[in-house]
C-alpha cells in the first residue's frame, strides 16, 4: 500500500484513470458519426522506452526539447496516446486542409506525421483529446498534451496512427509538466 496516497500504487490507479480518459475520448462527438480516432495506453517499461526514444529522436534530428519532454515521460507512470488512423475526408470540399477539393487531399508520409489530414478529422481528434484531459482534470491528475510524444510514438511504433498526440499522467506534489 502506498502510504502517501492511501491506495495500492499510483501506477495502477493512473492506469484506471487513463482507461476513464480513453473512454471519454472514445465517446466524444465525431464528424458525421464516423470514428477514426485511435487510443492506446502505455505503462511500465514501455513508458521508459518511449522516453528514451524521444531523447534519441531529438538528438538524431537536432530538435530542441525532445530531451526535456522525454525525461518528463520517463517520470510518468502512464501515457495516453490519441491519434488518427485511416481517416477519410468529409467530402465537403471546404478547403480547410489547404486543397480546393477533398479528392486533392491525398495523404502521404511526412517527416513526423502523415498528411494532409482533413481539418474536420483533426477537430475530431482535438475534441477527443479535450474530453480525455477534462476527465484527468475531474480526477485531479496532472497532465499535459505533448506533440513530441506523438512524434516518437508514431516513429518508433508505439501506436499505429497517422497523426498522434500524447498525454503523460502524474500524481506528484507538483505538476512536473509545467514550470520546467
Amino acid at each position: 500500500m502506498n502510504k502517501e496516497l492511501g491506495f495500492v500504487s499510483p501506477g495502477q490507479e493512473l492506469k484506471r484513470a487513463a482507461e476513464l480518459m480513453a473512454l471519454s475520448a472514445r465517446t466524444a462527438p465525431k464528424s458525421a458519426g464516423k470514428d477514426f480516432v485511435v487510443i492506446k495506453i502505455i505503462s511500465g517499461e514501455e513508458v521508459n522506452k518511449l522516453g528514451e526514444a524521444m531523447i534519441e529522436y531529438g538528438m538524431e534530428k537536432n530538435k530542441r526539447n525532445f530531451d526535456r519532454d522525454g525525461e518528463n515521460v520517463k517520470n510518468s507512470p502512464v501515457i495516453l496516446l490519441i491519434g488518427l488512423k485511416n481517416s477519410q475526408t468529409m467530402g465537403l470540399d471546404c478547403g480547410a486542409c489547404g486543397f480546393d477539393t477533398c479528392s486533392e487531399c491525398e495523404t502521404h508520409e511526412g517527416p513526423e506525421f502523415d498528411g494532409p489530414q482533413c481539418a474536420l478529422r483533426i477537430l475530431d481528434m482535438g475534441i477527443a483529446i479535450g474530453s480525455a484531459v477534462k476527465m484527468a482534470s475531474i480526477l485531479g491528475i496532472d497532465n499535459r498534451i505533448m506533440y513530441r510524444i506523438g512524434v516518437a510514438a508514431k516513429k518508433y511504433g508505439f501506436i499505429d496512427a497517422s497523426f498522434v498526440m500524447g498525454i503523460p499522467l502524474s500524481t506528484t506534489g507538483k505538476n512536473i509538466y509545467f514550470d520546467r
